[in-house]
């Protein structure tokens, strides 16, 4: 695993930025796996200056999406669709036909679920897989349990989640309860995963999934398993990582 160290959340994201920018000029039909949040919102928002200016096409590219919130209509304001057409997908040239979210209003959610993981084989697997990762380190939404999920899947989640993401929503009881999620196939079927973080609020999580065992209690631990994993991180987030002695 390659570790960036970055001063603050700024320098975070375009260094993220710049690792999937280099995946789209070296490989201009690339399959991106792409996250939604926070995280890496300050990336796309890099992405979508250099776009402007001219350095960068997203004319070829294809593009999956890990999750999506069951329940919610792609038009709702907090459907992670409409996340990605406000803060990359709207502003770039990516061609809409090459661009997939998980349907969360699907009606048969095992049939869906197939046929997403199904398209991602048939690509050859992502490319360049973007992560962030949950306080109880979680990716995508693949919760802590007692075994780790292959196939996207609903997603029943955890307590802290929601409580996490309660201040998306007008209030904590109309955050969705379950979610599509990509499995952890497909994720570590990915050719190269960029793991983003950032915050002291992400610092055990980032020192779990690192240096800690590979359990699904921590599902961001499988990526030890990984041979081409890249973490893009600011100083809080790494900061239990360092003390704990880890080099970075």
């Amino acid at each position: 695993m390659r570790i960036y160290c970055e001063k603050d959340y700024d320098a975070m994201s375009r260094r993220a930025a710049s690792v999937i920018a280099g995946e789209v000029i070296h490989n201009p039909a690339c399959l991106l796996g792409l996250a939604t949040g926070s995280t890496p919102e300050g990336a796309y928002k890099y992405l979508v200056d250099w776009y402007k200016q001219g350095l960068i096409s997203f004319k070829d590219v294809l593009s999956v999406n890990l999750d999506e919130y069951v329940g919610l209509a792609p038009s709702h304001d907090q459907s992670y669709r409409y996340f990605m057409q406000s803060n990359l997908f709207d502003h770039v040239d990516i061609d809409p036909a090459n661009t997939r979210v998980p349907d969360g209003l699907t009606r048969d959610a095992a049939a869906f679920c197939a046929d997403y993981d199904a398209y991602i084989r048939g690509c050859g697997y992502v490319d360049l897989q973007l992560l962030g990762i949950g306080r109880n380190g979680h990716i995508g939404f693949n919760e802590p349990g007692d075994h780790f999920v292959r196939e996207t899947h609903v997603v029943d989640l955890t307590e802290s989640t929601i409580d996490a993401n309660a201040r998306f929503f007008a209030s904590r009881n109309d955050v969705p309860k379950q979610a599509i999620s990509m499995g952890m196939g497909a994720i570590m079927g990915a050719k190269r995963i960029l793991l983003c973080a950032s915050g002291e609020d992400k610092a055990d999580a980032i020192c779990r999934s690192v240096s800690g065992p590979i359990t699904p209690g921590c599902p961001g631990s499988i990526l030890q398993l990984h041979p081409n994993v890249v973490l893009v991180a600011d100083e809080a987030a790494l900061s239990k990582l360092t003390a704990s002695g880890f080099k970075v």
